[in-house]
């Protein structure tokens, strides 16, 4: 299958936007909760438990970290090749091919003799979350108007982000109820083979309606303010040059960059560091799920007000107020020794994770254009999941040499003070209403 054999012969029968393609877009939603779910079935059980059920040696911070650099570097590499697969294959291909990968990770967590089972799993976890992830995105950017971009990613990630807090808070139950691995086999079969089920029967291939939306742009027949595109590559560029378009050749495309990649350090953080640190202070697993989980729901479930918000306002505002917040509720943590405290910090930084999150991936999708959109997404995620990898790397060596996991809490909080700036400085307001082209 090409691209070629979904382009369609006129733009005329394809209409865009979420009320027009309201079942589709609905279907996409129970997707990416279902990804969510995934991925939160490994963010509170396995770090805490990393020494006593699988193995890890107390204070081995980089072993520990070892998954989670994994993870990042292997989702990071998935979105880059999903985004240009995507607009050979299709997205619902895509997608298809991420579910499957993901069949053998319960299995793997059920019988893993050591962690080197748990970073395997967490690679195909990777796999996983970089095709499922990206294509939920990229479908629904399909299918929406420009004007709706901010909610469409708001939406997206306020349903992912709620499925992995509640699969954080489950499966923090399941362990302590049926131990640690039969929960995690149990939750992680059900999602995985409910989803593939899904994907195959009530999912529809949407980028036809990506072609529709460029043949209108080439047509002139496109309505409403135009976007600023970047104006030094062409309609159909090589893989190479939207790479270094979103890299560095275009500075707020750059700037957008590098916020993705520093605020996945925190992702990192609370995923390792945060279920340590609060094991190590007494906390029960069900008690650290809720923190954990705290963060997870103030993130998922503000970002359908925040992505709506930068509608209105713009992206640039929300982004770096954003980034700021954040690294203030990691730095929180350090300043109280109370179960309310630490949900209290949770719940800061998952609001400034709510500003930035939806708004970093509309702004790409602002100022890409439709007929290379797809691959600068999955850059763009690229880049940004790639954080994971490198943060959970500098986490553990900011750990180990300091001997201290308080030491990586600051490193994180500074790093997100020090990316905002950058975005302040580099980017400019994105939303084509707010600044459009001449």
């Amino acid at each position: 299958m090409n691209t070629a054999q979904h382009a369609p012969r006129s733009f005329a029968g394809y209409r865009h936007g979420i009320r027009d393609n309201l079942a589709q877009f609905l279907h996409q939603l129970v997707q990416v909760f279902f990804v969510g779910l995934t991925l939160g079935m490994m963010r509170t059980v396995v770090p805490a438990l990393a020494e006593s059920e699988f193995g890890v040696p107390r204070g081995s911070f980089i072993l520990l970290m070892a998954f989670v650099v994994a993870f990042g570097f292997v989702k990071g590499a998935l979105n880059f090749v999903a985004g240009r697969l995507s607009e050979r294959l299709g997205r619902k291909t895509v997608l298809l091919l991420g579910w499957a990968s993901a069949i053998p990770i319960p299995f793997m967590i059920l019988y893993a003799p050591g962690w080197n089972w748990i970073v395997a799993a967490t690679v195909l976890l990777g796999m996983n979350q970089g095709f499922t992830w990206s294509m939920t995105q990229t479908a629904k950017l399909d299918i929406t108007r420009a004007d709706q971009r901010g909610l469409t990613m708001g939406l997206n990630e306020f349903s992912g982000y709620v499925g992995v807090a509640i699969a954080g808070i489950i499966t923090g139950y399941l362990a302590s109820s049926l131990g640690p691995r039969m929960g995690l086999f149990v939750f992680g079969s059900v999602v995985i083979v409910a989803a593939m089920v899904l994907t195959a029967v009530w999912v529809k291939e949407t980028l036809s309606w990506a072609h529709a939306e460029g043949a209108r742009h080439a047509a002139g027949k496109a309505t409403g303010p135009r976007a600023r595109y970047p104006q030094n590559i062409g309609d159909q560029p090589t893989t190479w040059e939207v790479f270094t378009l979103m890299s560095w050749r275009d500075r707020r495309m750059a700037a957008i960059s590098q916020a993705g990649l520093i605020e996945k350090f925190v992702d990192a953080l609370i995923w390792v560091v945060y279920p340590v640190y609060l094991y190590e202070r007494g906390l029960g697993l069900a008690n650290i799920g809720w923190v954990v989980g705290v963060y997870g729901f103030v993130w998922g479930g503000l970002q359908f007000f925040t992505g709506k918000l930068s509608d209105h306002i713009g992206r640039q505002k929300p982004i770096v107020w954003g980034m700021w917040l954040c690294g203030a509720g990691v730095a929180m943590m350090l300043a109280g020794e109370a179960v309310w405290w630490w949900a209290l910090s949770a719940a800061v930084t998952g609001f400034g994770m709510a500003l930035l999150y939806p708004n970093l991936s509309a702004a790409v999708a602002d100022i890409a254009h439709p007929s290379w959109r797809g691959s600068a997404i999955g850059i763009y995620r690229f880049w940004r999941d790639l954080g994971y990898g490198i943060g959970a790397l500098l986490l553990g060596l900011v750990a180990h040499l300091s001997g201290r996991l308080e030491s990586g809490l600051w490193f994180v909080a500074i790093a997100m003070g020090l990316s905002g700036l950058v975005v302040y400085i580099w980017s400019e307001e994105t939303h084509p209403r707010l600044n459009p082209a001449h």
